[in-house]
Parts: C-alpha cells; structure tokens; sequence
C-alpha cells in the first residue's frame, strides 16, 4: 500500500488527451473518453517496477529503489512460507560491521536465531519467528480523548512547578499530556485493551523510573502472543494464567461446529477460536518495548512450580520425565509477580528453523 502510493503519479500523462477531447465535444455528438485516456501508461508504470523491482520512475531509474519486489520462491512448500517472512537490513554488504549482525536480546521471539544465509548477508537477512506478527496500525486520536476524560492534563495547561512529580504520557513519541496517578491509568487502558475495547495491536510501557507512559499504535511494530498471568488482588486465580477449563472447552467445541457454506467471515463470527482467547484476555500481543517492562516465564509448569514456592510448600512430585531439568534455572524466590508466560519456549524459532529434529542437541556427524 504505502510503498504502491510513493510511485509518482501516472494519472497526468495519461489523461493529457482530454485536452483535446474537450475543443471536440461541441462538434460530435458521441464522444469515446477510453480513447482520449491511454491506459497503457499506468498499467505499464505499474507492470515495470513490480517485475523489476525497480521502484520509481522508468527514465529516472538511477535515483529508484532496487529490491523492492521480488520473485516468490517456488522450490519447496517450506521455502515459499519462509520467504513470505523475511526481512532486509538495508546495510551495505561489504562493509565488516559486526553488530547489525549480531542476535540482541530483544530479538527472543521475534527472529529466528538459526535461520540466515551464510556469507556476506548473514545476520542481515533475517526470518520472522513463528508466532510473530507485524502490527498494521490503528487511530490514536480515541485513546488521546479517553485518557484526556480519565483526569489526563493536556500539555497545554501543564505547570511543571505545580506538578513537578506528574508521570509524562506519550502516544507515538509525541508528548501529549501529563498525569497524576500513572497506575491507575495504566491498569485502565490495560485492562480495556485486553477486554477487546481498545486494539490488541496497540502497546502500552509504564517506565516508572523516568516517570512516562508511552503508548504506541503505529504500523510495523514487531509483536508476539503471550500467556495472560492474573496478577489483581481482588482475583481468586491470582498467580494463575487466565487460560481456563472453560476456554479450552470452547476451543474444542470449535471443531464441531459445521461451517460447510458458510464464507470466512462468517466462519470466524461462529467460532471462538485465537479472536476468543485475545477477546477474552487470555492472550496479549508485546512488542520488544512493552516485553522489557513484563515478567515473563517459561512454561505453565514452571508458573506452579513458582506458586509452590511462594507458599512455602515443597511439591513432592516425581520428576524422573522431565527431560529438561538438568538444564532448568532453579525457581528465585526474589521473584514475586510474574505478568506473562511463554507459549511455548521453541516459538523462538522460523519456519524452517522448526522443521530441524531435536535441535535443542549438538548434532552428530
């Protein structure tokens, strides 16, 4: 969309006949607007840079965009997925820059560690992991005007020698306003995000050392789904993931349900499906921002196996099957709330990545 709008406009040229068809519309009676209009011009501006992927005009071709559109990848079913997933650094190839190239904390999640070409492209050519997803954008003009009704001073009316410990709040890197009580405002947009009311896509960081509040909803933040843990008081479940009996009932009861004739659409409104479990706040998309503020841990059972700790009771059950112990951290009793937990711990990995047996063990010649 946006890169098909930076195109320069063919629309000028091709209707320059229209001048001409003007001084002869008092003579004929019947006029052909398809003759005057040369098409061509805009199919073939449109035809040249996507087979091209040259991406500009045909006679200024220096100054254009190369790489913008390429030939999908047909070898194998597997390479066709993974290649609809890729990402470019646009990095100079030559140069021996070491760290565009290095793998960075934040990437857990979102780019597959395994998964890059060797030689000079290596580390700049990376692949989505398989959970995650790039956010398409929403309006930040709703959540501007509710945070403004929820006590929220606009930056206009700010005095900073009144309020000197009032908490910034930033919606896209711009400041808007300013507010007193961040906890409660964070707990609000939170939970109206995870209820369905506000988008899922949009992200919601409380830094509390710097005193902001940044809120971001713009298009082409990486992001990936997570395990909801209740950390209110006034819950009975707290400690607990979100996920309930109830909700997997629903996910199995998807399957009997008949959607022969029925268009996609419809088949999504009839289901409970991933829209359930988002809707339901069972599940919440973090970016790499919102996921250095959460406390987020590996699996379900290392979650009770935390809850045992807290409460000061050693569970007693056998685990001679669990294969991992070895290499599992100990339980940190320092650790008190955990916000979020891992769907599961080998989401890290691409497309291709995932098709590799136990690639958690050296291999073997």
């Amino acid at each position: 969309g946006p890169s098909l709008q930076s195109l320069p406009n063919p629309f000028p040229q091709a209707s320059q006949g229209l001048k001409g068809l003007a001084k002869v519309c008092g003579e004929q009676p019947r006029i052909n607007v398809q003759m005057a209009v040369k098409g061509s011009i805009i199919t073939n501006g449109l035809k040249y840079s996507l087979a091209t992927g040259n991406w500009g005009d045909q006679k200024k071709s220096a100054s254009a965009k190369a790489g913008v559109s390429q030939v999908l990848n047909r070898y194998t079913y597997a390479s066709t997925l993974s290649h609809l997933r890729r990402t470019n650094t646009p990095v100079g190839r030559d140069g021996k820059l070491a760290k565009p190239r290095q793998l960075h904390n934040t990437h857990w999640g979102l780019v597959c560690p395994a998964e890059t070409p060797e030689g000079q492209a290596c580390g700049l050519v990376k692949n989505l992991s398989l959970m995650c997803y790039v956010s398409v954008g929403s309006e930040s003009e709703p959540i501007t005007d509710f945070m403004s009704q929820r006590n929220m001073e606009l930056l206009e009316e700010y005095d900073a020698v009144q309020n000197p410990t009032a908490t910034k709040v930033f919606v896209n890197g711009v400041w808007v306003g300013v507010h007193s009580n961040p906890s409660q405002l964070y707990n609000v947009v939170q939970e109206l995000r995870r209820n369905g009311t506000l988008s899922y896509e949009m992200s919601l960081i409380r830094d509390i050392r710097d005193r902001e509040l940044k809120i971001f909803t713009d298009a082409g933040r990486v992001m990936r789904p997570l395990f909801v843990v209740e950390t209110s008081y006034n819950k009975p479940n707290r400690g607990n993931l979100v996920l309930t009996k109830a909700h997997v009932t629903k996910l199995n009861l998807d399957k009997e349900i008949d959607t022969s004739g029925y268009n996609e659409e419809d088949t999504d409104a009839m289901k409970f499906g991933w829209k359930g479990l988002i809707q339901n706040g069972v599940v919440e998309y973090l970016d790499a921002e919102e996921e250095e503020s959460a406390m987020i841990i590996m699996s379900p059972e290392d979650l009770e196996e935390h809850r045992y700790l807290m409460a000061g009771v050693t569970p007693n059950q056998d685990q001679s099957d669990d294969r991992h112990r070895r290499i599992k951290p100990k339980p940190n009793a320092n650790i008190k709330t955990y916000t979020h937990c891992e769907i599961h711990p080998s989401m890290i990995l691409g497309i291709c990545a995932s098709i590799i047996p136990f690639p958690d063990h050296n291999q073997s010649p």
